[in-house]
């Protein structure tokens, strides 16, 4: 694997139905996870999170990708250059 960077997954929930498989992903990546925090916007009716992670590149790809084949939810992802 490459060599471990700081990342941030942006995360964008619009079916609060996919909740429970979207807290299962982030629990099997959660080796990596640095810390999160959830913002739930409840005149819009979603929720939006933010993922800080240190893991290689691969990984966080990995993560972002099974995000985004979550129903409802959408996934982008800064990754640092260090």
């Amino acid at each position: 694997m490459s060599e471990s960077r700081v990342a941030v997954v942006s995360i964008i929930v619009e079916n609060t139905d996919c909740s429970e498989k979207l807290n299962a992903l982030l629990h099997d990546f959660g080796d990596y996870i640095i810390g999160r925090m959830g913002i739930p916007y409840r005149e819009k009716k979603i929720s939006v999170l933010s993922v800080v992670m240190d893991a290689p590149q691969e990984v966080v790809n990995a993560l972002t990708g099974k995000l985004g084949m979550i129903c409802g939810v959408t996934a982008k992802t800064l990754i640092s250059r260090y």
